[in-house]
């Protein structure tokens, strides 16, 4: 029988091979290694129980969803903005349903005042003394309806309870049950009866998540679910998944997630390029940079990651970014929007191989 030889070339080619293989062998040991460092399962599976008990009264919207799950798990405030009749006030209360941890929903008017929201001191009559009544923002999740409808002075007191998770009254702090989280509405086009809302407290929420009209087949659905119930919507249906200490848990599991120096100068490049960007007249400040961050560790958790990827910080930037930013004169009168400038910063700025 004839003895076949092997060339240099082929052997070269096989060896190639065999190091390619062992080297992919070794990664894939390592990013398993590296996926188990962090259990994100039971994180992942109440983030989808929590979407499927939504779903039981709300057609798509995930976007939406998925970003005040995320402003949960950061300890994040979020204003939510759309029109009337996308179901913002209703996906706020079922997310609200789904954790057993108190709720209350606050309708801000222009009649409004301070004390209407963080409460008032009553004079008792058998102690002969003041003592505290408090208001409806201490819950663990306060929903503020329409909340450009109340003046400059009702705005305020929300500046320490936001920041700070307290309030001061007579010079006596206190302080509010974790978690605290506030969601308001604002409707983007109506103007009579409204205020704008102050960048200092503007700052102060995470996100802002614009809502849009559903689709054509999300609105067929939302139809024949709508006739199929008889107009009725069943709160009660919706069970909750998540408790007080499950939230905790899992926003201390957040901070966990593992970021790269090279993601860390990417987010800061971000920021600071709106700081410096010709179409701005205000930028953001380090606070959103540190919202992209946290919220990048949030969504890398959901899916399933305990390591950060560009893809997550882009995802996050600009539902950070879009209410901290302000367009120079010369380009609102050109209808230019932050979006666009966002986009166009995100396009510039090399992303991190």
């Amino acid at each position: 029988m004839e003895e076949q030889n092997t060339s240099p070339e082929a052997e070269n080619t096989k060896s190639q091979q065999e190091e390619t293989i062992a080297q992919n062998n070794e990664q894939q040991q390592e990013a398993q290694t590296f996926e188990n460092r962090i259990d994100l399962k039971p994180l992942q599976d109440s983030v989808e129980q929590i979407k499927n008990e939504i779903a039981k009264i709300i057609v798509g919207q995930n976007e939406m969803i998925e970003l005040l799950i995320i402003s949960i798990l950061t300890n994040g405030h979020a204003l939510i903005e759309g029109v009337p009749g996308v179901a913002k006030t209703v996906t706020a209360k079922l997310l609200a349903k789904t954790m057993a941890v108190d709720f209350s929903r606050i309708q801000f008017t222009p009649d409004l005042m301070p004390s209407d929201i963080l409460g008032t001191s009553i004079f008792n009559v058998k102690t002969n003394d003041f003592e505290y009544k408090k208001g409806p923002i201490f819950s663990n999740i306060v929903l503020i309806d329409e909340i450009n409808r109340a003046p400059a002075k009702t705005q305020a007191a929300l500046f320490e309870v936001m920041a700070e998770r307290q309030i001061t009254m007579d010079g006596t702090e206190y302080k509010m049950s974790a978690p605290f989280l506030v969601f308001a509405t604002q409707n983007p086009i109506e103007q009579e009866g409204t205020y704008r809302l102050p960048e200092a407290q503007l700052d102060r929420f995470l996100f802002k998540i614009n809502v849009d009209y559903p689709t054509l087949e999300n609105e067929v659905q939302i139809l024949m679910d709508n006739h199929s119930r008889q107009d009725k919507m069943d709160f009660d249906s919706i069970a909750p998944v998540l408790s007080s200490d499950n939230i905790i848990k899992y926003q201390q599991l957040i901070k966990q997630v593992i970021v790269e120096d090279n993601l860390l100068n990417y987010i800061a490049s971000i920021v600071h390029n709106t700081r410096t960007n010709a179409n701005l007249y205000l930028g953001a400040s380090p606070r959103a940079s540190l919202a992209i961050l946290n919220a990048s560790k949030a969504n890398a958790a959901i899916n399933g990651r305990d390591f950060v990827t560009p893809d997550d910080i882009k995802r996050c930037t600009k539902a950070v970014l879009q209410h901290r930013l302000v367009l120079t004169p010369e380009r609102e009168m050109e209808a230019f929007t932050v979006d666009k400038v966002v986009d166009q910063i995100l396009e510039t700025i090399e992303i991190p191989r």
